[in-house]
């Protein structure tokens, strides 16, 4: 075919309009994630605040941020009462990650804080945070050495709903857990588990020896999710309780 037969490629006013969207949508998505990179880079902080907008989910990851509300409340949860000697992992619940970022930030002078946080993500667009560590769920264990029986709170979703990766999310808890307390262990070791409601027999057998318990509580994400979601933990607090307990006590008022 001669080069003079071929027509150039039109778009219609209707694919140029949502090109133009998309190119629009694109550029503030950078421009946003600029912004949050500088601010992240900046080591001690200031009162700016942080959030998961720049970070768009990907379904691939298996990405489903939590809603503000959710991601705050359990960030506070890591940090009730928490020591200046201890040490938070966040695994793959990034949107929780940035909420306690934002919490410790503005934080008052003389309120206790960890001595380390850090993000343990698949995601390597959460490197712009100096927390993080590449985190492979495949291989649970892979992780820098220092990890190991040092964590005192740890909050853990797993991105998949499968026997194998609950299964290897929790030998890296187990590997990084500074103790594996009883069940009416020091409550300062707080271990939080946020996943679907069928892996709810085998997340409490994989978490037996932490004494972790389905809750009252269920997480919400910012745009929804058709599983059905639980909170699983070691304690109860304001926030939550026991399932279990609060069902004991509704049959006892019958």
């Amino acid at each position: 075919m001669a080069d003079s037969d071929e027509e150039p490629i039109t778009l219609s006013s209707h694919a140029l309009a949502a090109l133009q969207e998309f190119y629009g949508e694109r550029d503030a998505h950078a421009d946003k994630f600029e912004k949050l990179k500088a601010a992240a880079e900046e080591q001690h902080g200031t009162q700016q605040v942080l959030s998961m907008d720049a970070f768009t989910e990907d379904w691939n990851e298996s990405q489903f941020w939590y809603s503000d509300e959710t991601a705050t409340l359990l960030a506070k949860e890591l940090l009730n009462g928490v020591r200046e000697d201890e040490a938070i992992a966040v695994v793959s619940a990034p949107s929780v990650f940035v909420a306690l970022k934002n919490l410790l930030n503005t934080a008052d002078a003389g309120h206790p804080k960890p001595k380390q946080v850090y993000l343990l993500e698949h995601d390597q667009r959460f490197a712009v945070f100096p927390e993080f560590i590449f985190y492979d769920f495949q291989q649970p264990i892979k992780l820098p050495a220092q990890l190991k029986g040092a964590v005192d709170r740890i909050i853990c979703d797993p991105p998949f709903l499968s026997e194998d990766c609950q299964t290897k999310a929790a030998l890296t808890v187990r590997w990084m857990s500074r103790t594996t307390p009883a069940p009416d262990a020091d409550s300062r070791h707080r271990l939080i588990v946020c996943t679907g409601e069928r892996m709810e027999a085998l997340v409490t057998k994989l978490y037996r020896a932490f004494g972790v318990q389905t809750t009252t509580f269920e997480p919400r994400h910012a745009r929804g999710l058709s599983n059905e979601f639980y909170c699983y933990a070691n304690y109860e607090c304001e926030a939550w309780r026991f399932k279990e307990k609060e069902k004991e006590k509704g049959g006892e008022g019958e």
